[in-house]
């Protein structure tokens, strides 16, 4: 599976540091209570969602350094080993989330900023033997990561505050996912509109681009946005 954007790559890449740096001063900011409170991801908490970006970083950082001195490796180990890691590191106390949130941020930076030009031509495995992604690709996988989970952390950062390249740049990936059903959305905000699913037809969505793109992954109940049937329809959470 590929998440071709149509985007420049540096447009992808140059939208990270600001999502990093946000995100960065949120996290530094969570009080130790707010780690231990409810995000908006059903089931987790805040520390579950730092805890997630956190392992995120590491795996798409070994990703890119291990693509860079000429060798594979897949992002993760299992699902199962994944999931374990981020109960983990969740359950190890605010402090211990905190730095090691901080460090996986500077080790993906220094992963990515390292590549050559020619160490993007290659894939990895998301597990071992299962779904090959391609190395160009882990710059849009990391700042879809960042901005969206910011945001699920339910702190006052909110899908209004994307900027609207990244909302460009999230609404175009989504395309390459079948939602199950045809629709078309126009952003009041941008001067584009996305087709999705693989007919023609289907109602016309409206409204701001970050609010399409929150519903587009399957958060919130669509306020803001309008129909032309009157009716949205339903997003698998993503």
């Amino acid at each position: 599976m590929t998440h071709d954007t149509g985007a420049p790559p540096e447009l992808i890449t140059g939208l990270l540091p600001a999502a990093d740096h946000s995100l960065v001063r949120t996290v530094d900011a969570l009080s130790d209570s707010q780690y231990a409170e409810p995000s908006q991801l059903p089931g987790w908490s805040r520390a579950h969602v730092v805890a997630h970006l956190t392992l995120n970083a590491e795996a798409l950082g070994g990703v890119l350094h291990a693509a860079h001195t000429g060798r594979q490796r897949p992002m993760y180990a299992s699902d199962e080993a994944r999931d374990a890691d981020i109960e983990s590191l969740a359950a190890s106390g605010p402090s211990e989330v905190r730095d090691r949130f901080l460090a996986s941020t500077t080790f993906f930076g220094d992963a990515l900023a390292a590549m050559h030009e020619h160490d993007w031509a290659g894939s990895f495995d998301r597990t071992p033997g299962v779904r090959t992604v391609r190395l160009v690709d882990v710059p849009l996988m990391r700042v879809r990561e960042v901005e969206i989970h910011h945001a699920d952390l339910g702190v006052g950062h909110t899908a209004e505050d994307w900027s609207p390249d990244f909302c460009a740049v999230l609404l175009e990936s989504l395309t390459r996912v079948d939602p199950g059903v045809s629709f078309e959305v126009r952003p009041t905000d941008l001067d584009r509109t996305w087709r999705y699913g693989q007919d023609d037809g289907g109602p016309v969505i409206t409204g701001r681009a970050g609010a399409i793109g929150w519903w587009l992954t399957g958060r919130g109940t669509g306020a803001g946005l309008t129909s032309d049937t009157g009716a949205l329809p339903e997003m698998e959470a993503w």
